[in-house]
């Protein structure tokens, strides 16, 4: 009983001296708070040791190049379908605003291609990406045939529940979501001349 009162009153006594393994706040022992700096510095580590190594600038290049042929095509296949006007858009108005961006988007990427740290180099996981390109390839096939409803429903879906990994119950009422939403705004409103089933 003595000890523990010695030890409270040196301890709030001004000037006092503090218990022996004990630190001023809180009087937790000094290799406790050691102890919860190696452990935030060893979850720092592993998480950088999860991340794929960095790509180098020629793979940036590489890339921003992709990007740009592909922007191009896009404009290229956009302007033969029939540009309009702003009040009366046709079928290529959207998707060649939409190439227009990816052009200027991969520029970008090509001139700070030598600076960009945050690229990752192929792995494994980047089989993703090229599973989600094969999935707008058949989206573009398949939406002059049977209209862009079912298509883009399943689009979504597929990126949610698998590349994204979201639940099924999340991927299918976003997906349904999203369809109606893109109808609403470009069937219904704008009349934009997209092949569709309603």
């Amino acid at each position: 009983m003595s000890s523990v009162h010695d030890g409270t009153r040196n301890t709030g006594s001004p000037g006092g001296d503090t218990a022996a393994g004990a630190t001023p706040l809180g009087n937790a022992p000094a290799d406790e708070a050691l102890s919860l700096d190696e452990a935030i510095h060893q979850v720092e580590a592993a998480e950088h040791e999860g991340r794929p190594p960095a790509a180098g600038a020629l793979s940036n290049v590489l890339t921003a190049v992709a990007v740009v042929a592909l922007g191009v095509a896009a404009l290229v296949g956009s302007s033969g379908l029939g540009l309009g006007t702003i009040r009366s858009p046709e079928s290529g108005t959207w998707p060649l605003l939409i190439s227009g961006a990816l052009v200027v988007l991969g520029l970008g990427l090509l001139a700070t291609a030598r600076r960009t740290t945050d690229a990752e180099r192929f792995s494994p996981a980047s089989w993703l990406v090229l599973g989600g390109l094969a999935t707008m390839v058949v989206f573009v096939a398949v939406i002059q045939v049977i209209g862009f409803e079912i298509p883009a429903a399943l689009l979504a879906f597929v990126w949610l529940r698998f590349l994204g990994r979201e639940g099924w119950r999340t991927s299918i009422v976003t997906s349904v979501a999203v369809v109606v939403a893109f109808y609403l705004l470009f069937v219904a409103a704008l009349s934009v001349p997209i092949p569709h089933l309603f």
